[in-house]
């Protein structure tokens, strides 16, 4: 009974609103757009604008980690993969553990292999 009373009702509300969206539903939502547009561009008129942030700033706000340069590829004494300097792997490496290398082959020549978390290697 009390079902029957509430579907009747929503068909009512429902009635009521597709009658309205129909007419005025497109003029309203243009009118809306339009109200909100003009609210944004003022609202963001009267929020205050922050300076740019230059290169040269920027620059003096990074410390550089530098790199021990003692060549390309950098291997670890007790390890068995070499690294780009600039790789994770290769910044845990300690300075007494450190050996060297010119070049990829060289590393490979004296037993090891490249890092797989060091994208740019080659097998």
């Amino acid at each position: 009974m009390r079902m029957g009373r509430i579907q009747e009702t929503w068909l009512k509300i429902k009635g009521h609103t597709d009658g309205l969206v129909g007419e005025w539903g497109l003029v309203g939502l243009v009118i809306l757009v339009a109200v909100a547009s003009f609210g944004l561009g003022r609202l963001s008129v009267m929020i205050e604008a922050k300076p740019l942030v230059s290169v040269a700033e920027m620059a003096s706000a990074v410390v550089a980690t530098p790199i021990a340069q003692g060549g390309q590829y950098v291997a670890s004494k007790t390890g068995q993969v070499y690294y780009f300097p600039w790789c994770a792997g290769a910044l845990k490496i300690t300075a007494a553990n450190q050996r060297w290398f010119a070049t990829e082959a060289a590393a490979q020549k004296a037993g090891y292999r490249p890092a797989k978390n060091c994208s740019g290697l080659t097998e």
